[in-house]
């Protein structure tokens, strides 16, 4: 059966105006634009290695920073796959993948729980890669995961090239999410002895 999993959300305030769509089962070029280069790079990445198609558009107050930005891309993301995933009937749950990026390693770990929690560690990095600040990185990963409802370890366990440690971190995420979305040989029960995830 086609996996035809999609789902849309966005935020408008004072600061962002933000619009995604998200098709879990990706079948072309994802778009993406929040006026940070670096981070528009890290996303494409994650949709690619996650098999997902991402259309999203963000118009943020850059000229303060891009705090508010990348908080609420994730907010946002996370909704639109809350909205791909629906009810969760047959997903995997579980995903968990270790990414090299030459001198750096990352491992994401995910349970599509319904019970959002973040653990995020990480060597120091620079402040800033191209026009990113690095410390939003887990921003993201908390917006995403508490939006998202997920269970979400993710770990840089070496590295050097801040570059590098972030690009890992977010090709791991979408390989997990992968993973975890994923539909078990066409089993429609919800992955769970309590008959929900909630």
């Amino acid at each position: 059966m086609k996996d035809l999993r999609c789902g849309k959300s966005s935020r408008k305030s004072n600061e962002t105006e933000v619009l995604a769509e998200v098709h879990l089962r990706g079948e072309s070029i994802s778009k993406i634009n929040t006026g940070i280069g670096f981070f528009d790079h890290m996303l494409e990445l994650m949709a690619s290695h996650g098999g997902f198609e991402i259309h999203l558009t963000c118009k943020g107050d850059l000229d303060i920073d891009g705090h508010h930005t990348v908080e609420d891309c994730g907010i946002v993301l996370g909704k639109a796959f809350t909205e791909a995933i629906g009810r969760k009937e047959g997903i995997t749950r579980y995903g968990t993948a270790f990414i090299p990026m030459d001198e750096s390693l990352a491992f994401v770990s995910i349970d599509v729980s319904g019970r959002p929690y973040l653990s995020f560690q990480a060597p120091s990095m620079l402040p800033l890669v191209g026009g990113f600040d690095t410390q939003l990185l887990e921003e993201f990963l908390r917006a995403f995961s508490m939006h998202c409802g997920l269970t979400l370890h993710a770990t840089v366990l070496y590295g050097k090239n801040s570059h590098h440690m972030i690009e890992a971190v977010f090709k791991a995420l979408g390989r997990a999410l992968r993973q975890s979305v994923a539909l078990e040989g066409g089993k429609r029960e919800i992955p769970s002895t309590k008959g929900i995830i909630d």
